[in-house]
This record gives structure tokens, sequence and C-alpha cells, in this order.
């Protein structure tokens, strides 16, 4: 069986199904409402399964007695999972014979949690990586079976980031599947004194500290783009900003030092707003933005 939802997760599906694994069935999250009209729209692992030609089930919680009896009755040696979106209980995690092995966006023990990517690159580091686990109850505690380690390019996104460990975890998940039920691999239990976490985003995380150090406020947004989105507040407007870069100036910590390019004045130097959106808007350059809103030459976000 394959656990996925995401576009993130479809690599690996994609994957599993190349190297000949007998994927069963697919279970994803159920269609969600989407775009401006709110009609629903089927997850991308499940448009993907259905062009594999593959079973695809959609239980509305992973705890309904009647998806356990299903998963029971189709017994699956093993369960893959990528981005899958709910917490497995314990009574499904014993169902198959090799447990769920699931692929996690960081070099465990490192970024346990929700968040690995915009964690990641939030936090300024220089490397992470993908790591593939054999899911327990607790938070992506279980034994490591393999890992890939990468470097994170200076400009990289989450978004590109995240795509791009999608695509070098894929191929290591179907490997170690193999390796694992043929008996090759043996779980290696974490370090759990260094495990770190990284839970999801909140609103309050994702506004901009202008208190905080240029280069600290450009990792930000390149952790959070594309969502949730770093923002702040101009004038009366809500501003979330997808692209930012360190520049020369200083000054009061939020000030517009540079109205025609969007320059602001944080805790140490000084971060270019190169592209934002505005509330209810579409994306636009950060000087496009500031010409249209007028910004005073005393113009402070917050």
């Amino acid at each position: 069986m394959f656990f996925g939802t995401p576009d993130w997760a479809v690599p690996s599906l994609r994957a599993l199904v190349s190297t000949g694994a007998d994927v069963a069935a697919v279970v994803t999250n159920p269609d969600r409402p989407a775009g401006r009209g709110y009609e629903l729209s089927p997850p991308p692992v499940k448009l993907a399964a259905l062009e594999l030609g593959l079973e695809v089930v959609q239980p509305k919680s992973a705890r309904d007695p009647e998806f356990e009896a299903w998963l029971r009755g189709a017994a699956p040696d093993v369960c893959a999972v990528v981005a899958y979106g709910k917490i497995l209980p314990r009574s499904l995690l014993e169902v198959p014979k090799w447990g769920f092995v699931n692929l996690h966006f960081s070099l465990l023990p490192k970024y346990r949690g929700a968040a690995p990517v915009q964690r990641a690159v939030m936090e300024g580091c220089d490397r992470t990586g993908v790591a593939i686990m054999v899911l327990t109850e607790g938070m992506d505690e279980g034994p490591v079976l393999s890992m890939a380690e990468v470097s994170i390019e200076p400009e990289e996104t989450a978004g590109d980031l995240g795509e791009r460990l999608a695509r070098i975890g894929a191929p290591l998940l179907a490997e170690t599947v193999e390796s694992y039920l043929a008996g090759r691999l043996e779980p290696r239990e974490q370090d759990h004194d260094a495990a770190t976490y990284a839970p999801k985003i909140t609103s309050d995380e994702a506004r901009i500290d202008w208190t905080r150090r240029a280069g600290e406020i450009v990792s930000q947004v390149r952790g959070l783009n594309p969502a949730p989105g770093a923002w702040t507040i101009a004038g009366d407007v809500r501003l979330k900003v997808h692209r930012a870069s360190v520049t020369k100036g200083s000054g009061a910590p939020g000030a517009v030092l540079d109205p025609q390019t969007l320059v602001v004045a944080a805790g140490d130097g000084a971060v270019r707003l190169d592209v934002v959106q505005p509330a209810g808007k579409k994306q636009m350059e950060g000087s496009m933005f500031s010409r249209g809103a007028r910004l005073p030459n005393d113009a402070r976000l917050g």
C-alpha cells in the first residue's frame, strides 16, 4: 500500500511502480475545496494513482474502523508513507507484517515534525537530506533504514528544496523497501538525545520581525515560500513577501529606506523586498507595489 497526498509524494509513488513493486492500492486524503469556486479538487497523489491504474482509497479519518477493517482484509506486506498528512494510530501501524516505511524530509533525528524543510531553510542550514524509517507511535522516532544528505543552495526556497528532496527520496524509498523486505537492511535506532523538532509554522511565526538580522529575515522568507508565506504590514495592507535579498543600508528596524526599490531596515543591515503580494492581489515586484502604494518617506513596516 502507498499512503501519500501532496505533490512531494508523487515521485515516490511513481518510483515504486516503475521498479516493479506490487502497489495494491493508494491511500490519500479526501478531495478538498479549492480555487475561487471552492470546487472539490483531488490531491496530486490521487491523480497520479488513477493515471497509473491503481485503486484509490480516501478515508476521512485514519481512525475510521471501516478503514482499519479494509486494511486488515487487504493484508499488505508493507505500507510506504510520504507526506500522508494524518497521524496513523498504533492499531494501523501493526497491520502490515513489515510495518509502515516512511520517507521523511530531514536527516533524523534532526527536524522531527511537520515542517522539516521549512525549518531547515528558515534557520539557515546549509545541509539537509532525507531519511527512511519504520514508523512508530512517537513523532518521527522510529528506527532508520537509510538516509541521503544534500546541500541547501544559497537562494533555494522551501518549495524548491522540497521538490528536490522528493526527487532524491523517491528512488531511495523504492530501493530501501525492496532491501528491507529481502532482509538486507536492519533498522537502526535514532539518537533520541540529539533530536530537534520542526512543528507546523504558525501565522505569528510567519510575521517578519524587523529587529532580526537581515540574513535571518531573508532565510525566513525563503523558508516560508511558497506557503504559508512570510508577511508584514505596510500601512493598512497585509503584505506577503515571496522573495527578498540582503542589501546595504541602516536605520530603525522596519523603516523604509528607499521607497523606489522597497528597501527596509533590519536589526543589522537592510532587506530589499523583491517580490511581494498585497492581500487579495497577485504577486508583483516590490518596487511596483511601493509606487502604487505611494509610501511616504517616513513609512515603516511592522
